[in-house]
């Protein structure tokens, strides 16, 4: 059962990882980065794909290598981020504490995306 469910999360963040190559709003990194933690022990194949494919397999390289996340794949995820925690704490969520979590969650995230090393923007 776990297997599948990493699967299933694997493939979703993979498809949104490689929408993200092409449509700005998508941060590209963070989900390849998800997929392949969900493939490196449920598929060989699955992991091999993504470190070797001509669109994905630069993002994943730099990370796994060192090199780090492209500043501008940074920038797309911590956008992201920010918009859609903002959108859920100002339109949707109504509990004072629930709000403050969500916050709390997004600063720490984007702390922790900047401060990862940074990578040259794949070719």
């Amino acid at each position: 059962m776990k297997k599948i469910i990493l699967m299933a999360i694997g493939t979703v963040t993979l498809i949104l990882g490689f929408i993200g190559v092409f449509l700005p709003v998508i941060p590209t990194t963070p989900f390849v980065l998800i997929s392949l933690a969900c493939f490196v022990n449920t598929s060989e194949k699955m992991h091999h794909f993504v470190m070797t494919n001509k669109y994905l397999g630069p993002y994943a390289r730099a990370y796994a290598s060192g090199e780090g996340i492209p500043k501008k794949a940074k920038f797309k995820a911590v956008f992201l981020i920010w918009i859609t925690i903002g959108f859920s704490v100002t339109f949707i969520l109504e509990p004072l504490p629930l709000r403050i979590m969500l916050l709390v969650i997004a600063t720490i995230v984007s702390t922790y995306i900047f401060t990862r090393p940074t990578a040259q923007e794949p070719k």
